[in-house]
């Protein structure tokens, strides 16, 4: 069975630093898309940051671009966030995705929260 665990999740100051990792087992990690998402308190679940499995650069959404890194390490079937100058509305349950031919997963999620 396919289990996703982030962690890197806690309390930080607005302008500061972290960095959520998120490690897959039991899933074909070279061939597998992966993402992260967050959820802030009473708001939807949104897309965050994507990394395909080729040379095709990450994408991410306009809220983050430019403060946030996703990578990823197939040796180690991790993905990685790196968040930097971080912003109170950053906060939330950060969420890490995968998919392949052979569907989709979710984490469990780790808590952020920014502090202004």
């Amino acid at each position: 069975q396919v289990q996703l665990v982030e962690s890197g999740g806690g309390l930080v100051q607005a302008g500061g630093s972290l960095r959520l990792s998120c490690v897959a087992s039991e899933i074909i990690f070279s061939i597998t898309v992966m993402r992260w998402y967050r959820q802030a308190p009473g708001k939807q679940r949104e897309w965050v940051a994507g990394i395909t499995t080729g040379d095709t650069p990450p994408n991410y959404a306009d809220s983050v671009k430019g403060r946030f890194t996703i990578s990823r390490d197939n040796a180690k079937h991790t993905v990685y966030l790196q968040m930097n100058n971080q912003k109170p509305e950053d906060t939330g349950v950060y969420y890490c995705n995968s998919w392949n031919y052979r569907g989709e997963h979710w984490g469990q999620g780790t808590q952020v929260t920014v502090s202004s």
